[in-house]
């Protein structure tokens, strides 16, 4: 069951009408829905539906490596989102969220199973054609870097043949084209299967390069990638790129999915 370690003590607010004594009211706002979270490059956006409660006086946010456990309280605010910018890649973080009144009173924890793991991400990247330009035509994942077409280290490389555009990786390495998609966040995760098969004889795996499409690459090393590709010339491809960090993990954005039964909270303060 989720449990609440709180870090800090969190002053109550006091309410008074007309110069008397505060007002204690101890109905608990209920807790906050439809939480979601967006990993990005060492840190985690979290989102949430307002509260229907008009006394609604803050949201306490929590986290924990688990979604069971101690969750630990990391800040507050008045509006539906928060940034944990305290995140780092490679490590899995689960959120949950409390509504507070203006009496102090706060709610259950969020029922939602809001599980996000930062990874390293970039935009606007270069790589050239390797026919003409063999040293700037790969790309590493693992060094994030621009590297020759042929390094031990290149996860796919561009080609311009004949103007036909390319993306290629090497025979030890898997891609698929996902589609057309809006930007890079669009592809929450790795997909099982649609794998380029190696044609016999090649030991290169290839398909179009086409703008606006995203590209989710397997490494050898068995890391998980995408690509998303935003302009094409003839001499180089304009891409955004993620790459997760922990090895055979598909998630490449976010996860949530809703729980519907309730969780009992306890350690509240």
């Amino acid at each position: 069951m989720k449990k609440i370690s709180r870090l800090l003590a969190f002053m109550l607010l006091v309410v008074t009408f007309f110069g008397c004594d505060s007002v204690d009211n101890n109905n608990a706002p209920n807790a906050p829905r439809n939480l979601s979270v967006l990993a990005i490059d060492n840190g985690v956006e979290i989102y949430w539906d307002y509260n229907s409660e008009e006394d609604i006086s803050h949201y306490d946010i929590y986290v924990n490596s688990t979604y069971d456990g101690n969750y630990l309280y990391i800040g507050s605010t008045t509006l539906n989102y928060f940034f944990d910018g305290d995140a780092r890649n490679g490590e899995a973080y689960y959120y949950a969220v409390a509504a507070v009144d203006v009496y102090g009173n706060e709610s259950a924890l969020s029922y939602d199973v809001a599980f996000a793991i930062p990874r390293p991400d970039d935009f606007n990247e270069v790589v050239y054609d390797y026919l003409q330009f063999p040293n700037e035509a790969g790309f590493s994942f693992a060094l994030q870097s621009v590297v020759e077409f042929n390094s031990p280290y290149t996860d796919f490389f561009f080609e311009n043949y004949n103007g036909t555009f390319w993306i290629n990786v090497w025979a030890d390495t898997d891609i698929q084209d996902v589609g057309v998609t809006t930007d890079i966040y669009d592809v929450t995760s790795a997909p099982s299967t649609g794998w380029v098969e190696l044609q016999p004889g090649e030991n290169v795996k290839y398909l179009p390069a086409a703008i606006n499409h995203t590209y989710v690459i397997w490494s050898n090393a068995n890391h998980y990638a995408k690509i998303r590709i935003s302009n094409i010339t003839n001499e180089r491809v304009v891409f955004d790129w993620a790459y997760q960090l922990v090895e055979g993990e598909t998630l490449l954005k976010k996860i949530t999915i809703p729980i519907t039964k309730d969780k009992v909270i306890i350690n509240r303060k």
